[in-house]
């Protein structure tokens, strides 16, 4: 969920004082922003800054950040919810992950080539999710990479479903409710010049989740097993002294028999812009995108961006006869000039969907 990327990066409006940081820095941060899923949502949050003894006199040492947030939405949905990111040991090792509680509601509109007119559920559901990374080699100035291990866990408690729709049937795997763990490997990659607003380089975020297990998630309210394969990468191209092109590429493949919630999406504040998030939905999904983003004057800037999506099944491993494009427009603010961190406000257009969307830092 985007809200982990809009508090980590609220965080770093900020400044660390990288001559004489102290060990702890607690920050109030007042919490506003708008998607289709959630209308606006306004809340509080406290954020902790964290310089570990053994990082003293290296000035390279990234801040750790742990954020403690509250937030209601116009569409009645409450977020309790705990974002961290940290560095240890001159950034040898790297954690990043969120733990959290959500009251929510969702559009439901089918899976896969199976779509139903939308269908309003609600959920109540604690989540974990932990990514633990050790540094492979000394890194470079070219990039570093880090290997390690992922958790997620899961109980998404199915509150309510509409009466006579396709989840209320109980013919959709995990439509009426599950509990999710599971584990795997993870490597990352990162080469960008900046964190938040990068010119140069590439991003990579690879995962293989083997073996989950969803309880409740058969058709009978059975255990099930699936395996999970997702790779994100974006990369970064300066063409000039104020423009930048963006591009992401995006795929995740799933094997086995996986509740609805953790099936491969697309659509929301990320990917495929101007879709709701989950609008579409299968055991497969691949999409590219990209986006030009401009300087126009001082701190404001410009973009214009665009992706193409597929979904897939067992049957076909990627529908590209059915391809999903989205395209759209947006502003930059940026608010904190040291980081180039940019309050964003983006209108996308979809097949008959369309969507504004008002948040901190870029799509990717």
């Amino acid at each position: 969920m985007f809200l982990n990327t809009v508090l980590l990066a609220l965080a770093g409006l900020t400044p660390a004082d990288t001559v004489h940081p102290k060990r702890l820095s607690l920050i109030p941060v007042p919490l506003v922003y708008y998607t289709p899923e959630t209308r606006l949502a306004y809340g509080v949050a406290a954020t902790a800054t964290v310089h570990f003894r053994r990082d003293d006199g290296f000035a390279a040492a990234r801040p750790s950040q742990l954020t403690l947030a509250l937030a209601y939405t116009q569409n009645h949905q409450l977020l309790l919810y705990l974002p961290f990111q940290i560095f240890y040991d001159h950034n040898r090792y790297y954690a990043y992950g969120e733990a959290g509680y959500y009251r929510y509601n969702y559009y439901f509109y089918g899976v896969g080539q199976r779509e139903v007119p939308r269908e309003l559920y609600g959920v109540n559901f604690p989540r974990v999710r932990l990514n633990v990374f050790r540094r492979v080699g000394a890194g470079t100035g070219a990039g570093k990479l880090y290997a390690g291990l992922r958790f997620q866990y899961e109980d998404y408690s199915v509150s309510s479903v509409e009466a006579g729709g396709l989840l209320a049937s109980g013919t959709v795997p995990g439509g009426l409710g599950s509990r999710l763990t599971g584990g795997g490997l993870g490597l990352f990659y990162d080469s960008r010049d900046n964190v938040f607003f990068p010119k140069k380089g590439v991003v990579a975020d690879l995962s293989a989740f083997v073996r989950n297990r969803a309880v409740g998630a058969g058709l009978a309210g059975e255990t099930t097993y699936f395996d999970r394969y997702v790779a994100d990468v974006s990369e970064y191209h300066a063409l000039g002294q104020h423009t930048v092109l963006a591009v992401n590429y995006y795929g995740s493949f799933i094997v086995g028999t996986a509740p609805f919630n953790a099936l491969s999406l697309l659509g929301g504040s990320r990917r495929l812009r101007g879709y709701y998030e989950g609008r579409y939905r299968d055991q497969n999904a691949a999409l590219v995108q990209s986006e030009l983003r401009v300087d126009v004057y001082k701190r404001l800037g410009a973009v214009v961006f665009g992706g193409v999506g597929a979904l897939g099944s067992e049957q076909a491993v990627l529908r590209l006869s059915e391809l999903k494009g989205a395209y759209g427009a947006g502003l930059r603010f940026t608010a904190n000039r040291r980081d180039h961190l940019n309050v964003r406000l983006d209108y996308g257009l979809g097949q008959q969907s369309s969507g504004f969307y008002l948040t901190v830092g870029e799509a990717f």
